[in-house]
């Protein structure tokens, strides 16, 4: 039934206006490389626009993502191996994948009964190729509703950007559309260079997170990669009050520790855990630690593993969850991540790893400002939706700001779990003390 409400128009190529530099390339950094096995995907929600007619308003995006690409030269190009087997981008023009469709019914009528399989037919995505070279990293979906509304579907390979670079490449396309230049041009430079002289004698290297990256990209277990778990997505939506009555109950000084703490806990439970929590990665952007530009395009999400007593008490578990969380944290600072960084860059490895197979994984995006995207004068976001791909293992946890009409502290908690655990998860005692409205799922 799903596939009859969504009609596919057309797919074509869409290039940038003025053609990239000759003969250049792109490296990718560490942090890169280790995403190759995932991709992004990222829904955006809008109402009805002022022009009704169909395709108006898709012909003047795709004129626009034209013009924005011109500053993307990585978006457009296709990969390629170097002489030392890493990849690199050859910005070659190669283009962008659009497709666009059409949708029964309105867009505030989809978002009343959407679930993941219905929404992720709203963002297409294709796997690399046997021939990466010919193969598209970036791909937009434009889905008009035949009552009203219009879904943007964006997606990209991992081994590109991160959430926060693919939120900003839509942020620039937006602003290319609605006045004609980017508020924000992207910058395109490596991470920071290895300490040479000034490295302190006394340093003692944050060994938790560099054994925690060892231990995953040594870790060749087959347990995953055929993964064929039934996941469902729920996305629970918690109100400022709500959020900062569970930062009370947890003593926590942030939302992120709190919802990651209620989460892991919660989860903990459904999965049939008596004593203790599962074993818990979090997922940070560590662009301000390490001194970059928000500009700054690429991957600089690090992962952390939570580390905790193994018998919490019970009635203390929240609480001691949400500082564990928040203990990892504050381990993640400029000297640790430089760390890591030079433990990467000395370490190959043949094959890539994958960053979220093991680990119950709680990502904190609340950085991100997807309702500041405006394609139309007035026109905000209804809803966004975030996906990092493809789950697997445990779980996942995407943590992100509500719309800004729902207040400061109020925040959207994406939630993907086998099915049977996700349905257990949204009757959970504890999550419903907080009284979340459940968006999807």
């Amino acid at each position: 039934m799903t596939s009859e409400m969504i009609t596919y128009i057309c797919k074509q190529t869409v290039v940038s206006t003025k053609p990239a530099q000759a003969g250049k390339c792109n490296p990718l950094s560490v942090f890169d490389r280790l995403m190759e096995k995932n991709h992004i995907r990222i829904v955006y929600y809008f109402p009805s626009t002022r022009n009704g007619e169909p395709g108006v308003v898709t012909k003047k995006l795709r004129e626009s993502l034209s013009h924005v690409l011109t500053c993307f030269p990585i978006v457009t190009g296709r990969l390629q191996k170097k002489d030392d087997g890493h990849w690199m981008i050859k910005c070659n023009d190669a283009g962008v994948r659009m497709v666009e469709a059409r949708a029964q019914g309105s867009v505030e009528e989809w978002l009343k009964n959407v679930n993941r399989d219905k929404e992720l037919m709203l963002v297409t995505w294709e796997d690399m190729f046997h021939k990466p070279y010919f193969w598209a990293t970036f791909y937009v979906q434009l889905t008009e509703f035949e009552e009203g509304g219009l879904a943007i579907g964006f997606s990209c390979s991992h081994l590109l950007a991160d959430p926060t670079s693919a939120t900003m490449f839509v942020k620039a396309w937006a602003d290319t559309t609605l006045a004609g230049t980017m508020l924000a041009p992207p910058f395109f430079h490596p991470l920071p260079p290895p300490r040479l002289g000034n490295k302190n004698p006394n340093h003692n290297p944050y060994t938790d997170l560099i054994n925690h990256y060892k231990s995953t990209i040594d870790d060749r277990s087959p347990a995953f990669t055929n993964n064929i778990t039934n996941y469902a997505t729920a996305t629970l939506a918690f109100s400022g009050p709500m959020v900062q009555a569970c930062m009370l109950d947890t003593s926590s000084p942030s939302p992120f520790e709190a919802m990651a703490g209620l989460l892991w806990v919660c989860v903990s439970k459904v999965k049939g855990m008596k004593q203790g929590l599962l074993s818990m990665s979090i997922c940070l952007d560590m662009r301000k630690q390490l001194g970059l530009d928000k500009g700054f395009f690429g991957n600089c999400m690090v992962y952390n593993k939570v580390h905790h007593a193994e018998s919490l008490l019970d009635k203390r578990k929240l609480s001691e969850a949400a500082r564990a969380v928040g203990e990892s944290v504050t381990k993640m600072n400029n000297e640790g991540i430089m760390d890591l960084i030079e433990w990467l860059e000395h370490h190959d490895y043949e094959f890539p790893p994958l960053m979220n197979c093991h680990d119950l994984i709680c990502a904190n995006l609340e950085d991100l400002d997807p309702y500041a995207t405006l394609f139309e004068e007035g026109f905000v976001p209804i809803r966004v939706s975030y996906y990092v791909e493809p789950v697997f293992g445990i779980g996942q946890i995407l943590v992100l700001q509500s719309p800004p009409s729902e207040g400061p502290l109020s925040r959207m908690v994406t939630v993907t779990l086998p099915a049977d655990e996700l349905s257990k998860l949204c009757d959970d005692d504890l999550i419903l003390r907080f009284n979340p409205t459940i968006l999807m799922g």
